[in-house]
């Protein structure tokens, strides 16, 4: 288990969510790729994001869909 990977998760979706159009495939998805790639700048690799919160697409694909709605976490 790892607080750290979750927590970086938590926060670059709180970062970076607000500045994305929507929620198509390709903006997840590139959007999972940045997360690994700052994750990685940071020492953080997929492995401890991902076990304790599953698959950072369906994350993000969520993240995206509730902030459109306007609803808050």
């Amino acid at each position: 288990m790892s607080t750290r990977g979750t927590d970086f998760l938590h926060k670059w979706i709180s970062s970076n969510v607000a500045n994305t159009g929507g929620a198509d495939v390709l903006s997840v998805a590139e959007l999972a790729q940045k997360l690994f790639a700052d994750a990685k700048a940071l020492g953080i690799n997929s492995t401890e994001i991902e076990e304790d919160t599953g698959s950072v697409y369906e994350t993000i694909l969520d993240a995206i869909v509730h902030h459109d709605a306007g609803v808050v976490d």
